[in-house]
């Protein structure tokens, strides 16, 4: 016996954590976890230097196909 008051904190604890429609402070989460959010697109450098490596392909070449007869 004497569990019955226990029991009933359970109860109540677990459907206030069942119904929760949110609240919650994402903000203060990102804070408390040590993430920070990057102020601009980390693969912009990344994008520009691919254009500009493979920019000689893409003018060699428009219909794709290798010319292998000689033409």
């Amino acid at each position: 016996m004497g569990r019955g008051r226990a029991k009933a904190k359970q109860v109540k604890v677990a459907r206030r954590l069942k119904y929760n429609t949110g609240g919650t402070d994402l903000d203060r989460l990102k804070e408390e976890l040590g993430v920070s959010s990057p102020s601009r697109d980390p693969y912009e450098d990344s994008y520009e230097d691919l254009a500009k490596k493979y920019a000689d392909y893409a003018d060699d070449d428009d219909d794709g196909e290798d010319d292998k007869s000689g033409r």
